[in-house]
């Protein structure tokens, strides 16, 4: 009796030891350097862990599949109130049986479920069938590394990385290559080399932006990401899903890897030690006894002369580069911050002072310790290699810029591998999260006419009335600021362009945000005042109707608001498309001038859209907006010929991240 009450107390002890390990994994992430029997994994198919911790998914059988998922659920709340944000990075290698030849590659996914019966293996990586792939219900995200180019999934190369939503076709996609930091410029990477690589995936649900990072393992992660997908995962993720691997086998067969995983929910995933992983095999322990010994008597010395040149050079320089001052400089006086006082004003860069996170990196809210003055504080990558010179010139320039609807560019600082930009502070944030998020109240139309009047105004004056004109380039509401009293001040001057009068812009490179970029801009990449019309027409869409320019991108059924509001018009009913919170109390003339104008802003012909000058006097009353012809095929971007470019290229087309997210030119160049 006795043995069996042990047994019985042993048994409840192991269960509640389990769930609370489960209730611990959930919260924190997870971190394997190599995979061990702690690794919680849950293996399928001919998935096997090696006794060195090596997780070995696929071997030479044929038409075969194999997965390893991380046992316990990870709770992706969808309410509003909870960020579906992840960060996840592992190292992976495919060793293929034939040099250069081998399987369908690795899916890192994201699932409802860990029951995938009656899958195909070959050419679906395990995870779909005939049937079921494109499924809205199936509710899966992955992100495959693909060796085999496949007609039929529209695969750009046979070396590719894709974002798959619910679907083997992918949402964007682009060859295997990763972005030296020393040398500037992309540099090819063969994924069925048998090499291990590194790839990171982060996801970012304020920006609704997910973006996949690839380098080998004897380098840092790259400052460029190589896929930048817009994406809203709430329509994709449910409460629960379960995180892991899938590959698959075809005729031709290889052996697929996964040497180490980390993963958070909460915040950026753990770095993996590199050094630690377990090594492929044939990789290492086949050196003969007497040379390694030998190798053991050079290397000693050798580790202690480097540890020593290593922490010399490190305290050279710390205090070489702390703060990046070139001569130059002196020039621009009152507009250069001090790194140690920003430092001090954000309470050295804490996670409590961030106020925005996206594409270029973190806002920090501060206060200057001599002036009290509350900051916000952008700190942006850069390499000085890329004309930051002339950026900054530019960046001292827009600090001249005065204006009562745009946020004050106070001046920057540089350290070694970073810009920092010192703007004013706008305590209620930006115009989005008061018209998307259920965290802040509700505009009602009074204050919303008021903040597009003033962002007109700003535009205005950036455009024809400061001494040179500016082009803003990433107009939006994310990008309005809100003062104390609910003024819209137009902001983030990031992408912006200087340019004399009487001159053209001398712009190639399309940047911007997708949804807001004119249809001329993705075929000639030249940004023009008439470019930034178009973004503000989108803006003016955005602000009337409280929706996105582009609702549920990445799935069959997205909407585009332009198309939509088009479609009311047209019908006779422009009012219906008003956003549903105001509840009808809108001034009917004021609601259906900005919703008429929007579409004018959004002509597919960049000299039928009206200036910004035009603009204004239509908000202010001092002009009247002609009647739009209900049989025109001008607005709208399904209905042009113009615009058509606009609608499939930042969705599955674009050759690269620049054009379809907002990216920091300094990362992108100009």
């Amino acid at each position: 009796m006795a043995i069996v009450l042990r047994s019985l107390h042993f048994l409840i002890l192991l269960y509640v030891s389990y769930i609370l390990l489960a209730l611990a994994q959930d919260e924190k992430g997870f971190i394997y350097n190599g995979f061990h029997d702690q690794a919680n994994l849950g293996l399928d198919g001919i998935a096997e862990i090696h006794p060195n911790g090596l997780l070995q998914l696929t071997n030479l059988s044929q038409e075969q599949v194999g997965r390893a998922f991380y046992q316990f659920p990870i709770k992706f709340s969808t309410t509003n109130s909870s960020s579906l944000s992840f960060s996840t990075n592992f190292v992976f290698a495919m060793v293929p049986e034939v040099n250069n030849l081998g399987g369908h590659g690795i899916a890192f996914t994201i699932s409802a479920s860990t029951n995938f019966t009656h899958v195909l293996a070959s050419g679906y990586l395990g995870l779909f069938n005939d049937s079921n792939n494109g499924h809205l219900t199936n509710h899966i995200l992955a992100i495959e590394l693909d060796t085999v180019p496949d007609p039929e999934f529209e695969d750009i190369t046979e070396n590719h990385v894709g974002v798959d939503v619910n679907s083997m076709i992918s949402n964007e996609s682009a060859p295997a290559t990763y972005f030296s930091n020393e040398e500037g410029k992309n540099i090819s990477l063969d994924l069925m080399s048998g090499n291990p690589m590194h790839l990171w995936i982060d996801y970012d649900d304020a920006e609704k932006l997910l973006t996949v990072t690839l380098a080998p393992t004897t380098i840092p992660k790259p400052d460029r990401a190589l896929l930048s997908a817009p994406i809203d995962l709430s329509q994709i993720l449910l409460e629960s899903m379960y995180v892991g691997f899938s590959s698959a086998t075809g005729a031709v067969t290889s052996y697929q890897y996964i040497l180490g995983w980390s993963f958070n929910k909460s915040g950026p995933a753990q770095s993996l030690d590199v050094s630690s992983l377990p090594p492929l095999p044939g990789k290492k322990g086949n050196e003969k006894p007497g040379l390694a010994i030998i190798s053991s008597l050079i290397a000693v010395p050798l580790v202690l002369i480097t540890v020593v040149i290593g922490a010399a050079a490190y305290i050279w320089g710390r205090k070489k580069y702390e703060e990046v001052r070139e001569d130059w400089e002196e020039e621009y006086g009152s507009h250069r911050f001090s790194y140690n006082n920003l430092r001090k004003a954000t309470k050295g860069f804490k996670d409590t002072e961030v106020i925005g996170i996206g594409g270029f990196g973190k806002v920090y809210m501060g206060i200057l310790p001599s002036s009290n003055l509350q900051i916000a504080v952008k700190r942006v990558s850069h390499d000085s290699r890329q004309g930051m010179k002339e950026f900054v010139a530019e960046i001292v320039s827009m600090g001249r810029l005065r204006h009562r609807n745009l946020v004050q560019l106070l001046g920057y600082c540089r350290r070694r591998g970073e810009l920092l930009l010192v703007y004013d502070y706008m305590p209620n944030g930006s115009l989005d999260k008061f018209l998307y998020s259920n965290e802040k109240p509700n505009l009602n139309w009074v204050q919303r006419f008021r903040i597009i009047r003033g962002v007109a105004s700003g535009l205005l004056y950036l455009h024809e009335e400061w001494e040179q004109v500016v082009l803003h380039r990433d107009v939006k509401a994310s990008n309005v600021l809100l003062d104390a009293e609910l003024n819209g001040k137009l902001g983030d001057f990031g992408l912006a362009k200087l340019y004399d009068h009487g001159t053209n812009p001398q712009t190639t490179r399309v940047v911007g945000t997708v949804g807001y970029l004119a249809p001329e801009l993705t075929r000639t990449g030249r940004a023009t005042t008439f470019t930034d019309v178009y973004a503000f027409g989108a803006f003016l869409l955005e602000v009337a109707c409280g929706r996105k320019p582009i609702e549920g991108l990445g799935l069959p059924e997205r909407v585009i608001l332009i198309d939509w509001v088009a479609k009311c018009w047209r019908k006779g009913h422009i009012l219906d498309a008003s956003d549903p919170r105001l509840e009808g109390n809108y001034m009917v003339k004021e609601i259906e001038l900005v919703l008429k104008l929007g579409l004018f802003c959004s002509h597919s012909k960049p000299a039928a859209r009206p200036s910004m000058k035009q603009v204004v006097q239509f908000l202010d009353g001092d002009a009247d907006l002609r009647e739009l012809p209900y049989d025109s095929a001008s607005f709208g971007t399904y209905t042009s010929n113009e615009s058509s470019d606009f609608t499939s290229l930042p969705f599955s087309q674009a050759s690269g991240p620049s054009m379809s997210i907002t990216d920091s030119i300094l990362r992108d160049g100009r």
